[in-house]
């Protein structure tokens, strides 16, 4: 039997999909990844059978051969969700501190996300709206790299340049990271010191970079110019238009997007229907409309991971996106009545009865096995 660790109070959040599976103190299997808990009282009873998860170590992106098997199964983001988190955490501690393997650390995350979004892309777009609902920092920021990787490959960008562009997008945020939990629970409006934290953070996570020895001049300017807007409105030069890096415009774009489509303590989420809106709004006010049309043709107009009503007043989730032969790929999980199946349906969204009809934006996400829905192995 694997080593199982126990679930620390607080760890698990009422209405949020469970990031990983839980096992009894035996060792059996209680709730899937993506099961749903509904109060608090279920919550309480829950942690009073005792809840575990299995250790899993970090993920070391310095030890991945440079070209996997050919018959090597494609990565489960699902599996790997904890243990990318864990990594990202130990990496922006090691930033922070200025360690000597920090930049190594760095580029090495940024290439091991870059590599799983290759593998098994649906299943990664699928992570950040399926734990959209209330996210920590760290995985904000790992949904800011993901984004990044389908803007980056939809506008050509070669491995390296996009490696980069990943990699800032992991350490943007360093100055502000240990503030940001705390900034985004908060229904107060902001304190003058906090104001002042959010407009320095650029040029702080640029130089707090630099005494980690991170010395590459795109990455370290992506940094500094990503809270920069083409109009001119932005922090902390107030660049405008052309002079501000396609790259930097690139991550500010995943930060509003994932900042739209995440919960606060201050607002509500928008559904991703509104997100995409946005986005598509902000198509007219950039010399590079080019970057915003890469986002919407990555998300498509269903993306996965979203809750849809079908023509046959089904409730299924999106889980592929358009191919040759193939609509939007969806797995049916309500019956029209609104009950939940017992095991899921696979629906072609281009057939008449299966069509898209409208977005479901239920008050709670329903429970899911993520890895059996998007085809890996539970």
């Amino acid at each position: 039997m694997q080593h199982l660790v126990r679930v620390a109070p607080g760890a698990l959040i009422v209405g949020k999909p469970l990031p990983w599976t839980v096992y009894d103190a035996g060792g059996n299997v209680l709730l899937k990844q993506g099961f749903v808990i509904h109060s608090d009282m279920q919550l309480e009873q829950l942690f009073q059978r005792g809840l575990f998860y299995p250790r899993q170590e970090e993920l070391e992106p310095d030890q991945l051969p440079d070209s996997p098997p050919e018959d090597a199964p494609p990565r489960n983001p699902f599996h790997d969700y904890r243990g990318l988190l864990k990594s990202l955490e130990t990496t922006l501690s090691s930033l922070s501190r200025g360690d000597e393997d920090a930049r190594l650390r760095l580029l090495g995350l940024a290439r091991l996300i870059d590599r799983i979004c290759e593998q098994s892309p649906d299943a990664c777009l699928a992570l950040v709206h399926l734990y959209a609902v209330e996210t920590t920092a760290t995985e904000q920021i790992l949904f800011y790299s993901i984004l990044c990787h389908f803007m980056g490959r939809g506008l050509g960008m070669d491995e390296r340049r996009r490696l980069v562009l990943l990699a800032a997008a992991l350490s943007a945020n360093l100055a502000l990271h240990p503030i940001l939990d705390k900034l985004n629970a908060s229904s107060h409006p902001l304190t003058g010191p906090q104001r002042t934290i959010i407009h320095r953070h650029p040029v702080l996570g640029t130089q707090a970079l630099k005494n980690a020895g991170v010395n590459n001049r795109l990455l370290l300017t992506i940094v500094e110019q990503h809270h920069e807007n083409p109009d001119g409105t932005g922090y902390p030069q107030g660049l405008a238009g052309t002079a501000i890096l396609p790259e930097a415009q690139i991550l500010g774009l995943a930060e509003c997007y994932t900042a739209l489509i995440t919960r606060r303590g201050y607002r509500d989420r928008s559904d991703v229907g509104h997100a995409r809106r946005v986005i598509r709004d902000s198509i007219g006010a950039t010399p590079r409309p080019v970057i915003p049309q890469a986002m919407l043709k990555a998300l498509t107009s269903w993306p996965p991971g979203s809750l849809v009503r079908l023509a046959n007043n089904e409730v299924a989730v999106v889980t592929h996106r358009p191919g040759r032969s193939s609509g939007h790929i969806l797995q049916a999980i309500m019956d029209p009545r609104g009950s939940p199946y017992k095991h899921s349906f696979r629906r072609d969204g281009d057939l008449l009865e299966f069509n898209i009809k409208a977005l479901e934006v239920p008050e709670q996400m329903p429970s899911m096995d993520y890895s059996r829905l998007w085809g890996f192995e539970s």
